[in-house]
C-alpha cells in the first residue's frame, strides 16, 4: 500500500531537505521526493538518510569473532587465523549456518546495512560431499535474509585450488570445491530462484586467484554472463609475493591482463597495490570493496585510498569477517586508517570545504549499490525505498545540520544513534529493535551453545 512520510530532515539526491517527505509505491519502491511537510503523510522526528550497502560479508564467521585474539607463537598473523577459520567451519550444518546468519542481518540492520553481499563459499558438508540439494546452504542465506527483512545480493564463490599454479586443495577447504560444470549449474540455479524474490539477486565470485586457475575463470565468466562479479585480491603480502613467483606479475596486474575489468566487478580489499594496479583498478570502472574493520583485525594493511579517490575511483565498503557490523564504524575506520599513515586530517574530503563524512557516505552509496546491483544508493524516484531514521535528540546529533549530521554520526555517534530502518518500504527496525528479535537471538544462543558447549 502506498505510504508517505514526512521527516524533520531528509538527504535526497539532491541535497538535504528540511523538512522534506518521501512517498513509497505499494512495490517499495520510492515514487516522489519533495521539500517541506506533507499534511497526509505520517510525521517520522528525525534524519532520513539513504540504507547503506554492505558489499561483503561472510555470514558464519559472526559466530567465532572474538575467538582469535590469542597472541603468541613464531606466527600471528592472517593466516594463522585462517586455520582458526577452517576449524571453526568444518562444524557447521545449515541449520547452524541460517540461525547465524539470521542474527548477523538483524544486527546489521541495527548498524545501518540494509542490503547485504553475502560472499558465499560454505557449499558442502563437512566431509565435502555436496547436499542432496547442491543449494542447500544458498538457500539457508536466502531465508536468513527473508527472516529478518533484509535486502541481499548473494555471491556463490568458485574454489577449486589450495594456491597458485591448481595447488592441491587443503583439508580445510574441503567444503568450499567445486568443478566449472557444477559451480556453474549451481549459479543459474540460485539466478533463477531469485527472479521471484523481491529482495534478493545474484552474482558470483571468484575466491581468489590462488583459487581457482585462469583457465576455470575464463570457463565461468564465458558461462556466467548476468550479475555482479567479486574477487578477493591483493589482501596480504604473502599473496603477492606468491603471486609473482608463480606466474612474474603481481595480482591485480595479473587479472587486469587477462580480464575486460568493468563496472560489473568489485575487488575487495585490493589492499597492496603499485600506483600502476591503482591506476588500472580506479580507471577500469569496477569497484573497490574496503572492509576496513576485518582488513586491520588482521593486520591487512591500508588501502591507497588518497591516490585511488585523485582518479576517482569506485568504492564500498563491507563487515566482511563481521567483527564489527556498524556502517558507521568501516566508514570512519577507513577515514582514520588514512590519517594515521598520512599523518593528515579529512583525506577523504577530495574537494575544498567538503564534508568527510558526506564524501564517505556518497562514495559508499554509489559504489555499494553498483556492486550489489541493487536499485538503491540514493533518496529518490525509482530507487527502492531503503532508509534510516537517525535520532535527532541523540547527544551527538543535537544541534547539527545537513552535512554536520552526518560528520557527527559518523565520528560521534555510530549505530547507537540509528533508531529506525526500513527496507523496500517495510520497517523492519522500530526504537532500536527488530520486530523478530527475540525469536532469531533465542535460536542463535543454542546454536552456539551446542557449537561451542
Amino acid at each position: 500500500m502506498p505510504a508517505s512520510y514526512t521527516f524533520d530532515h531528509l538527504l535526497s539526491a539532491d541535497g538535504w531537505l528540511s523538512p522534506g517527505t518521501v512517498t513509497v509505491d505499494d512495490e517499495g519502491m520510492i515514487s516522489g521526493v519533495s521539500q517541506g511537510a506533507d499534511s497526509s503523510a505520517e510525521r517520522l522526528a528525525g534524519v532520513c538518510i539513504p540504507g547503506i550497502p554492505n558489499l561483503h560479508s561472510h555470514a558464519f564467521q559472526r559466530a567465532m569473532a572474538g575467538l582469535t585474539e590469542i597472541g603468541g607463537g613464531t606466527e600471528n598473523n592472517f593466516w594463522t587465523w585462517q586455520k582458526v577459520m577452517y576449524a571453526f567451519l568444518a562444524k557447521l550444518s545449515p541449520d547452524d549456518v541460517e540461525a547465524i546468519a539470521a542474527q548477523l542481518y538483524v544486527e546489521m540492520l541495527k548498524g545501518g546495512f540494509t542490503t547485504v553481499g553475502e560472499f558465499h563459499y560454505l557449499h558442502h558438508g563437512p566431509d565435502g560431499a555436496a547436499y542432496d540439494d547442491p543449494a542447500e546452504m544458498s538457500k539457508r542465506i536466502f531465508s536468513a535474509a527473508d527472516q529478518v527483512g533484509i535486502a541481499l545480493t548473494h555471491l556463490p564463490v568458485h574454489y577449486a585450488h589450495g594456491g597458485f599454479g591448481s595447488q592441491p586443495p587443503l583439508d580445510g577447504q574441503k567444503r568450499f570445491l567445486h568443478s566449472v560444470e557444477d559451480f556453474v549449474s549451481l549459479v543459474h540455479a540460485l539466478q533463477k530462484d531469485c527472479e521471484t524474490l523481491p529482495l534478493v539477486e545474484t552474482g558470483m565470485a571468484i575466491h581468489s586467484l590462488r583459487a581457482v586457475s585462469p583457465e576455470m575463470m575464463t570457463e565461468t565468466l564465458t558461462a556466467v554472463t548476468d550479475g555482479p562479479v567479486h574477487i578477493h585480491i591483493s589482501e596480504q603480502l604473502r599473496e603477492v609475493d606468491q603471486c609473482l613467483d608463480w606466474s612474474g606479475q603481481r595480482p591485480i596486474e595479473l587479472l587486469y591482463n587477462n580480464n575486460d575489468l568493468d563496472d560489473r566487478w568489485c575487488l575487495v580489499h585490493a589492499t597492496h597495490m603499485t600506483d600502476a594496479e591503482t591506476t588500472c583498478l580506479a580507471t577500469s570502472g569496477a569497484v573497490a570493496g574496503l572492509c576496513p574493520s576485518t582488513e586491520a583485525n588482521l593486520g591487512d594493511g591500508l588501502f591507497p585510498l588518497p591516490a585511488y579517490l585523485a582518479q576517482s575511483g569506485a568504492l564500498g565498503v563491507g563487515s566482511d569477517s563481521n567483527t564489527s557490523i556498524d556502517a558507521a564504524d568501516e566508514l570512519r575506520l577507513l577515514e582514520y586508517g588514512q590519517r594515521l599513515v598520512t599523518q593528515s586530517r579529512n583525506v577523504a574530503a577530495v574537494e575544498e570545504n567538503t564534508s568527510t563524512g558526506a564524501s564517505l557516505l556518497q562514495a559508499a552509496l554509489s559504489g555499494g549499490a553498483q556492486a550489489l546491483a541493487q536499485p538503491i544508493g540514493a533518496l529518490t524516484p525509482k530507487k527502492r525505498a531503503d532508509f534510516l531514521v537517525l535520532d535527532a535528540t541523540h547527544p551527538a546529533l543535537v544541534g547539527r545540520s545537513r552535512d554536520a549530521i552526518l560528520d557527527s554520526w559518523i565520528f560521534a555517534g555510530g549505530r547507537n544513534v540509528i533508531s529506525d530502518v526500513y527496507v523496500g518500504g517495510r520497517q523492519v527496525l522500530a526504537n532500536g529493535r527488530h520486530v523478530d528479535e527475540e525469536r532469531i537471538a533465542i535460536r542463535y544462543r543454542e546454536t552456539i551453545a551446542g557449537l561451542l558447549g
